[in-house]
C-alpha cells in the first residue's frame, strides 16, 4: 500500500439543522423544510435537501425564500440539541484523531497523516468516519479525504449528500482545474464577478496564468488564489482551534429606535456573553456592538475594556458608551454585541483593587442556577414586561475552545 505524505480530512454534515428536525420529527421527513425564525425579517439557517432544488439554502432572508417554495415548512431551529449532536459528532471524530480542527457546529479537520496502519488507506478511513457517525446518530455526513485542508474541504461538497471523496495529491491539481472560480477559499459574490471579467472562469484558468499578473490585477490576493489553484497549502490542523471572540445578535420582528429599547437588548446580549465567557474560564479584553438599519446598513463602534473583564456590567457599561457615539439614530432591525480578544483567565493575575467580588459572586451564582434548573429559572425584574430572560441565547461553538495544555 503506497503512503500519502499527508492526509487531511475534512468532515462535513448534510443539511445538519434540517436533518436534524426531520430525525426528531418523522412527519418531516422527505418534506421541504427551513430552519429559521417563523418572521420574514430573519434569515434561513439552513434548507433540507427537498427544499433546495427551488434555490432557496441558509443566509437567503425567510421571504425570499418562502416565495420561491411556498410549500417548504418553517421550523424554529432548537440550538441546544444540534448542539448535543454536534458534541456527539466532534467526540466521534476525536476517536479517529488527536487533531481535530472544528470550524463550525457540523464540520471539521483531522489530521489523519500516518493513520494508515490503524484504520487502512484514505478511502477506508473517510468510510469508517462515515459509518461511524451515523451508526451513533442516523445522520449522513459528506467526506472529503486529500493531502490539504483546502482540497479536503472542496471535495467533502463535491458529491453532497453522503458524498465521499478521495483526491490524492498527484491529481489535485488537475481534478480542481474545471471547478468554477468561486470554489477558491475568499472568492464570494464581490470577487467572482471581478475574476469573471478579468477572463478567469475556471480555477484552471487561474493556475495557468502568470503568478505577477495576477499580483498586478488583484494584489495579495493573487497568488494566494495561485497557490490554492495549484492544490498548495501549508496550513496545519489546529487541535483545539479556540474562538477570538464571542458574540449575541438579535434580529427583531419590529424595528425599534428609543436608546432605552436598544439598551435593553445591549443588556440581554451582555448577559449571554458574559456567561458564555465565565463558562470558559476567560477574560475580554474588548467590547463590539453593531447595529443594522432597515436599510441594512451595518454600523459598529468598538473599544478595548480599560482592563480584561467578564461580566455584564463591564461589557454593558462600555457597550453604552460605544451607542451614545452612533450618530445614526435608526430604526434599528438588529441589535448585537461582542466580547473580542479573549485570554485565558488565570493567563492574567493583575487584580482591581477596586472591583467589587459582589458583583462577580452574583453572577457566578445565577450562572449556576441556571446550569442546574435550566435556562428559564432566572429573570431580571425589569424584564417582566419584556418576554425573554437572561439565559436565553443562540448556538455557540464555545464546548469546541480547548487549551493547548488541556486534551480534547
Amino acid at each position: 500500500m503506497e503512503r500519502w505524505p499527508r492526509i487531511v480530512i475534512h468532515a462535513d454534515m448534510d443539511a445538519f439543522y434540517a436533518s436534524v428536525e426531520q430525525l426528531d420529527n418523522p412527519e418531516l421527513r422527505g418534506k421541504p423544510i427551513l430552519v429559521g425564525p417563523k418572521s420574514n425579517r430573519g434569515v434561513v439557517l439552513t434548507a433540507s435537501y427537498e427544499a433546495r432544488p427551488y434555490g432557496v439554502g441558509s443566509a437567503m432572508g425567510v421571504a425570499e425564500a418562502r416565495r420561491r417554495c411556498p410549500k417548504a415548512i418553517m421550523v424554529e431551529p432548537n440550538f441546544a440539541r444540534y448542539q448535543e449532536i454536534s458534541e456527539q459528532v466532534m467526540d466521534i471524530f476525536a476517536d479517529f484523531s488527536p487533531s481535530v480542527e472544528a470550524i463550525s457546529l457540523d464540520e471539521a479537520f483531522m489530521e489523519m497523516t500516518g493513520a494508515e496502519h490503524f484504520f487502512g488507506p484514505p478511502a477506508a478511513m473517510g468510510q469508517r468516519i462515515k459509518e461511524a457517525v451515523f451508526d451513533a446518530t442516523n445522520l449522513h455526513i459528506s467526506v472529503g479525504v486529500s493531502g490539504t485542508k483546502y482540497v479536503a474541504k472542496v471535495a467533502s461538497a463535491h458529491d453532497k449528500p453522503n458524498g465521499l471523496t478521495i483526491v490524492p495529491q498527484e491529481e489535485a491539481v488537475a481534478w480542481l482545474a474545471p471547478m468554477p472560480v468561486n470554489r477558491l477559499w475568499g472568492v464570494g459574490k464581490k470577487t467572482t464577478p471581478k475574476l469573471l471579467q478579468l477572463g478567469y472562469k475556471t480555477l484552471g484558468d487561474i493556475a495557468n496564468a502568470d503568478e505577477r499578473v495576477l499580483r498586478q490585477q488583484l494584489g495579495s490576493a493573487g497568488p494566494h488564489f495561485y497557490r490554492l489553484a495549484h492544490a498548495k497549502d501549508p496550513r496545519p490542523v489546529l487541535r483545539g482551534r479556540a474562538a477570538k471572540s464571542i458574540g449575541s445578535d438579535r434580529t427583531f420582528s419590529q424595528d425599534i429606535s428609543r436608546p432605552e429599547e436598544i439598551l435593553v437588548h445591549l443588556r440581554r446580549s451582555a448577559e449571554r456573553i458574559s456567561r458564555r465567557v465565565r463558562a470558559k474560564k476567560c477574560l475580554a479584553g474588548g467590547v463590539r456592538i453593531r447595529l443594522k438599519t432597515t436599510k441594512f446598513q451595518l454600523l459598529t463602534r468598538q473599544r478595548h475594556l480599560s482592563k480584561p473583564a467578564n461580566t455584564t456590567e463591564a461589557f454593558l457599561s462600555l457597550g453604552r458608551q460605544l451607542l451614545a457615539e452612533l450618530d445614526q439614530k435608526g430604526p434599528y432591525r438588529l441589535v448585537g454585541m461582542t466580547a473580542f480578544d479573549l485570554h485565558w483567565q488565570d493567563e492574567l493575575q493583575q487584580l482591581d483593587l477596586f472591583e467589587n467580588p459582589d458583583d462577580r459572586k452574583l453572577e457566578t451564582t445565577v450562572h449556576h442556577l441556571i446550569e442546574r434548573f435550566g435556562k428559564d429559572v432566572v429573570i431580571r425584574a425589569r424584564d417582566m414586561q419584556n418576554p425573554g430572560t437572561i439565559a436565553k441565547s443562540g448556538v455557540d461553538l464555545d464546548f469546541l475552545a480547548v487549551r493547548n495544555d488541556e486534551e480534547s
